[in-house]
């Protein structure tokens, strides 16, 4: 091969290329459409959790909860408390911004209880201020009903996931009538309002939280499993 050919060569595959090639593969692995695809995710997620969640790192377990498959999930878990999971990162905007990306993205019933108790988690522990947690992140009124689209009436207030909705929402309400700022006090009632409808057994939550948001889905029905778990 004369120099020409290599430079014509080098220059079709720049460090630049390569990059997105790598990329991609990595993002068709992580859409956990084959079998393949799956068990690729599951080695990738204990990798991550081997290698340990950093301020570096963790937007990289935050692009793994989008993956919607249980076993990939419970490899970045393994036996962590879900809630705990992303704790040793303090609050950010885009830690928050993501959280409520997520919380809009999936349906209710859509996603691994496991995955929504991370993200639960994370907005506990942001919004244990109120007003602290607001400066960080400004929450809307389509924030809180996404937020609470994912309580399940049927399942109570003990149902672990729920009460960290209800307490989130709780937190947030607490911001009623402690500033002239009309986002924030509107936000505030509708969380307020949300936490009403869910412990009135007479009254429905699609009366509240807008019915297009409530639509349910079915997690485990649009999952591909692993053949093979490794240890």
């Amino acid at each position: 091969m004369d120099e020409q050919q290599e430079k014509v060569i080098e220059d079709a595959w720049t460090k630049e290329a390569i990059m997105d090639v790598e990329i991609n593969i990595i993002e068709r692995m992580i859409g956990c459409r084959t079998v393949e695809a799956v068990e690729a995710s599951i080695s990738y997620a204990r990798f991550l959790r081997m290698s340990g969640l950093s301020n570096d790192n963790y937007p990289l377990f935050l692009r793994l909860l989008e993956v919607e498959n249980h076993w990939v999930i419970d490899s970045l878990i393994s036996d962590k408390d879900p809630f705990l999971l992303l704790s040793s990162i303090h609050p950010n905007n885009y830690l928050l911004l993501s959280a409520f990306k997520l919380l809009t993205n999936w349906h209710p019933g859509g996603i691994y209880p496991k995955t929504l108790a991370i993200i639960l988690g994370v907005l506990q522990a942001a919004f244990s201020s109120p007003k602290d947690g607001y400066r960080i992140y400004n929450v809307s009124i389509n924030d809180a009903n996404n937020l609470g689209k994912h309580l399940n009436k049927e399942l109570g207030q003990d149902d672990p996931n729920n009460r960290v909705i209800l307490d989130i929402l709780d937190r947030l309400g607490s911001l009623a009538g402690t500033t002239d700022n009309t986002s924030i006090e509107q936000m505030a009632r509708q969380a307020n309002s949300i936490r009403t409808y869910f412990f009135d057994k007479r009254k429905k939550m699609e009366e509240i939280i807008p019915q297009v948001l409530l639509v349910k889905s079915d997690y485990i029905a649009k999952e591909v499993a692993p053949e093979k778990l490794f240890v």
